[in-house]
């Protein structure tokens, strides 16, 4: 029986990964069309939840997605991982390649195994198209609201007579938007999908059948805490039955490699201290330290929730004892850095920051703690160098063009300040200030592309600082 039962799983495995790519083409919308709504997906989040921009746990994030996708069939397009500041358990992925998962998820698990399994199943669902598919069938709807819609099915925004509801219910009839939720068939497909991939990139696949579980007996305590994953993924029993089989009866051979345990421990515990409940981030890693006094990840986590705290002192205490028995980890010596910065010890801060960013040269976060304080301790030069560097790296945190506008500042380069701080403004919607600085900039700055960028954004901002004057002298 357990013979014919692996060579039905086989069988079944087989067909299903013939039928999931590429044949779903034919009956799908289009690559672009996808990016298009992938746009959507990002704007309607964007607008309701707080994507976490964290460089340590983007990255890790990042690596166990990419680990996984260096198993799957050469795509379309590129894959982006998303993290959104939410407590409750939930993972999505939109057309085009976007992974969403919510920290309070990951804050939910115990091990890499089970943050590979949720990706490589979400993967899977993007691979085989099947929101793709099921959009197709309601195309006489203008994408960008059926984007809308998808977004507000998998984000479980508002309920009836909310605001958000308008989002899931308004634009579309209740059926059309139920439509958008993955069937039995869907999920089955995708663990199948999945589960090849996390096998073939080291994983058992152990990992989706304890989420999954974790997720299962969040639901016994009552309708209201049914984690919005299990709403839009159904057939829960199921998957976790098939999966478990499907370990089960996997071929015996080579064990899959260790897996080492700290980056996913390291990251949680960030994702925890920083951006979970600040009480209940304290007493987690003060029972933690109760547990096991000598943990290194107990007192990094602790030493970020005391600093979220204002318990500066005892925060650097908690960081340089995780440091003692992880030397030389980047992102505690990071972290310790940026505490003596908040405590204003600048002179300790910079040593530190500066091990830190020798070790993490492409991490954002540490140049411009470094660039501040340089910036704090007058090493004018220093500073703008360090965020010239950092915006030739990354354009996206406006925090660098107001910082690297402060430095030329004080070096009395006005016209190099005020085209920075122009842009930081901007960037930030705040276009009466932009318009200031923009223009202070153009007396000054001769350089033809700078000029041209001037010009441009004085055009963006005068209209928005117009229609907003507009706006509320409608409203006197």
């Amino acid at each position: 029986m357990n013979r014919f039962f692996k060579f039905l799983s086989l069988l079944m495995a087989g067909v299903l990964l013939v039928f999931c790519w590429p044949r779903p083409h034919a009956h799908a919308i289009t690559i672009r069309e996808e990016e298009e709504m992938s746009r959507e997906f990002l704007k309607v989040v964007g607008d309701h939840f707080e994507i976490i921009n964290d460089s340590m746990a983007n990255a890790y994030v990042r690596e166990i997605g990419a680990k996984v996708l260096a198993t799957v069939p050469s795509q379309p397009f590129n894959y982006q991982f998303h993290l959104v500041r939410e407590d409750v358990y939930n993972a999505f992925a939109t057309p085009a390649g976007h992974i969403f998962i919510n920290s309070g998820l990951i804050a939910a698990m115990e091990t890499e195994e089970e943050l590979a399994g949720i990706l490589g199943h979400e993967i899977a669902h993007v691979v085989c198209r099947h929101i793709s598919q099921k959009i197709e069938r309601g195309k006489k709807v203008q994408l960008a609201t059926l984007a809308g819609v998808a977004a507000g099915v998998f984000l479980g925004i508002g309920g009836a007579g909310s605001p958000a509801s308008a989002l899931t219910v308004g634009s579309m009839a209740a059926g059309q938007s139920a439509m958008l939720a993955y069937s039995r068939e869907d999920e089955i497909q995708a663990d199948q999908v999945g589960l090849q991939y996390l096998n073939e990139a080291g994983y058992s696949g152990q990992g989706i059948i304890d989420v999954l579980k974790k997720m299962r007996t969040k639901q016994w305590y009552s309708n209201q805490q049914i984690p919005n994953y299990l709403m839009t993924h159904p057939a829960t029993e199921d998957r976790i039955a098939y999966v478990d089989r499907w370990v089960a009866h996997q071929e015996p051979g080579t064990p899959f490699p260790a897996v080492d345990p700290y980056p996913f421990r390291r990251t949680q515990a960030r994702l925890i201290a920083v951006y979970g409940d600040q009480e209940a981030a304290l007493n987690r890693f003060e029972a933690a330290l109760a547990a096991q006094p000598g943990d290194p990840v107990a007192h990094y986590g602790y030493g970020l929730a005391l600093a979220r705290s204002g318990n500066r002192r005892e925060a650097i205490a908690q960081l340089r004892a995780a440091l003692a028995r992880r030397a030389l980890d980047p992102y505690i010596l990071r972290d310790l850095g940026g505490v003596y910065f908040q405590d204003g010890q600048y002179t300790q801060a910079l040593k530190i920051l500066q091990g830190s960013a020798a070790l993490l040269p492409e991490d954002p976060e540490v140049r411009l703690l470094l660039g501040r304080t340089q910036l704090e301790l007058d090493r004018l030069t220093d500073a703008v160098a360090t965020f010239e560097a950092l915006l030739a790296q990354t354009t996206e945190d406006p925090q660098v063009y107001y910082q690297l506008g402060q430095a030329y500042g004080k070096l009395g380069k006005m016209g190099d300040a005020h085209y920075y701080l122009g842009i930081y403004y901007n960037r930030k919607k705040e276009h009466q200030n932009a318009v200031f600085h923009l223009e202070k900039a153009r007396e000054t700055i001769t350089d033809p592309q700078k000029s041209e960028q001037i010009a441009n954004l004085l055009k963006v901002s005068r209209k928005a600082a117009l229609q907003a004057r507009q706006a509320a002298e409608r409203t006197r």
